[in-house]
């Protein structure tokens, strides 16, 4: 099999924006993942999530407004 490597980053990639840095690789990631099924997941990730499932308590659990509201204090003070 010939040698596939690929410059990291790949050229060009250093002279976008930030911004467009995050959407390349985000584009990127969603080309990967739309090959979902064959993408496998090891068994002791899913060790991991059943613990956690398990374990989870409705006391440990924050909603998303409250962790932008806590987020947006914190910003301001």
């Amino acid at each position: 099999m010939p040698d596939k490597r690929i410059a990291n980053p790949p050229p060009g990639f250093d002279d976008l924006s930030r911004e467009e840095q995050i959407e390349y690789v985000q584009r990127l990631w969603n080309h990967i993942a739309d090959d979902g099924p064959e993408i496998s997941i090891p068994e002791w990730h899913r060790q991991i999530l059943t613990e956690r499932l398990e374990t989870e308590s409705s006391e440990d659990t924050v909603s998303w407004n409250d962790v932008k509201r806590r987020l947006a204090n914190r910003s301001r003070g």
